[in-house]
């Protein structure tokens, strides 16, 4: 079974199931993070839906190149949770489930090409402190040991 992070169910809310695929992205003691102005600021893993047909790889590298203009190599699977929130981007309740990867970041091609995000180097410590949701705060204190 895999964890759940956030908030319970609620009852008489249908839910779609969205995979998704995430990464911790270290240099250093720093990690890559995304910050998501809208529809509030929040500190986020980068990463995002893994779209029909897409594999979760192929997802990865793309949602953290659009998030962050950032390419990656080398990712390893680490975990996933799952959490059940509404998407007021796209109104509609989501079982999200989060699969989690590491990797490493290779190359900055340029600002992040999505609209409304900035990618940002913090502290770890920052980020187990800071991210949005409690899965990704406890990947991030698990790497951190």
């Amino acid at each position: 079974m895999i964890r759940r992070f956030g908030e319970s169910v609620k009852a008489g809310v249908s839910y779609r199931r969205r995979p998704g695929a995430y990464a911790i992205l270290a240099r250093g003691t720093d990690l890559l993070v995304t910050l998501q102005h809208e529809p509030e600021s929040e500190l986020q893993l980068p990463g995002g839906g893994i779209d029909p047909g897409e594999s979760a790889i192929a997802a990865l590298h793309r949602e953290v190149f659009e998030e962050t203009g950032w390419k990656i190599a080398a990712p390893r699977y680490v975990g996933a949770f799952r959490r059940f929130v509404f998407m007021p981007e796209y109104t509609l309740w989501a079982e999200k489930v989060c699969h989690i990867y590491m990797a490493r970041p290779v190359l900055q091609l340029g600002p992040p090409t999505e609209e409304g995000h900035t990618a940002l180097w913090v502290s770890a410590e920052t980020a187990a402190k800071e991210l949005g949701n409690p899965g990704d705060r406890h990947f991030v204190e698990s790497w951190i040991g």
